[in-house]
């Protein structure tokens, strides 16, 4: 079988990770990557072109183009790819508001034969998926609510760029950089959410982007979530708790390249009130290995390759993760008024 050829726009950490996803998938190979921080253009480096361009990037010859560029960009790099006849992949969040990923999705359905994915990473975590396996099974009844943070010490950690904190490129803050992996995993075990209360604040780093977002929200069918998004939490912290019928999934602790949000686990609780006095049995497992990434990866290649739509991390969930990500941001009626965001619906 001829192998695919990929290009990458943006060969920062997060394309970089990719490469290597990339060089260990048997069907595909890298052939060029672009980066505005390259000093020079259309060189070669180990049989990969290098541009600092990405309209360069996209007349190479490739046959998949992964994204991994400003939120300010990403979508107009991701609707050019999809123009150009190319597989594309986009880092999330997938643009800097609700409006750029339908833009998106108004082309991916003139392309309907090109397969389009975006990287919510933290579906494909081990522990994710097995919390997901148990909730769908019943073996705990359904959920009840849901609790859950996901926290750093400050808006800018570990050498990240400094235009994360500049809403006319980001579009906003800790909410949308980070709390968003969170907001799409509750929406992934509990389905959409109607009605949402929030509180967003900027008022300890001062940047014009959010460093703490609060959360409430309900499902049509009563599930209740509440997310605490910050920036302020010194103790960089993943946690989400779900309660169920019959007992809780507890994940604790996400593995990431920096390796500061500690262990992941998942641990399983079996309630029985009748008999375990407040105090049930749980389970704990514990995760030393990060897959994710390579499997992320490996399912997009995989659904074009078999021609398959893509299972998980379509552009319909980035659309409604981003709708919910935005609600949260248009509820609490001072942010809105101060930053004029939209009715995302």
């Amino acid at each position: 079988m001829t192998k695919l050829k990929v290009g990458i726009a943006g060969y920062g950490i997060v394309g970089k990770r990719r490469e290597e996803c990339i060089r260990n998938h048997p069907g595909v190979d890298l052939v060029a990557v672009c980066d505005q921080s390259f000093v020079k253009t259309n060189y070669i480096v180990n049989n990969i072109s290098h541009y600092q361009d990405y309209r360069d990037l996209l007349n190479h010859d490739i046959d998949i183009l992964l994204v991994s560029l400003p939120n300010e960009i990403a979508p107009k790099v991701t609707i050019a790819g999809l123009k150009k006849g190319l597989h594309t992949f986009c880092e999330k969040p997938p643009g800097k508001d609700v409006h750029d990923i339908e833009s998106v999705i108004e082309i991916e359905k003139q392309n309907p034969k090109l397969k389009l994915m975006y990287g919510f990473n933290h579906r494909y975590h081990e522990s994710v998926k097995e919390a997901l396996e148990i909730v769908k099974s019943g073996s705990l009844g359904s959920i009840i609510n849901m609790k859950g943070i996901y926290g750093k010490s400050k808006l800018i950690t570990f050498n990240q760029p400094g235009w994360r904190v500049q809403r006319n490129i980001a579009g906003g803050g800790v909410l949308l950089d980070q709390g968003i992996h969170m907001v799409d995993l509750m929406r992934l075990f509990a389905g959409n959410f109607k009605e949402v209360h929030s509180f967003v604040s900027n008022n300890h780093w001062k940047y014009d982007v959010e460093d703490n977002a609060y959360g409430l929200m309900r499902s049509s069918n009563g599930v209740v979530a509440m997310i605490h998004s910050s920036a302020t939490q010194w103790r960089h912290r993943f946690n989400l708790d779900i309660n169920l019928q019959r007992g809780n999934i507890v994940l604790g602790g996400i593995l990431s390249g920096t390796k500061s949000y500690g262990s992941e686990t998942l641990t399983i609780i079996t309630a029985d009130p009748d008999n375990d006095r407040g105090d049930p049995k749980e389970n704990t497992i514990k995760y030393n290995f990060d897959p994710s990434w390579a499997d992320e990866i490996k399912s997009f290649i995989n659904s074009i390759i078999k021609d398959k739509p893509i299972s998980s991390g379509s552009s319909n969930d980035a659309l409604e993760t981003m709708k919910l990500v935005y609600r949260i941001y248009y509820e609490d009626r001072e942010w809105r008024e101060k930053y004029l965001i939209k009715n995302p619906n």
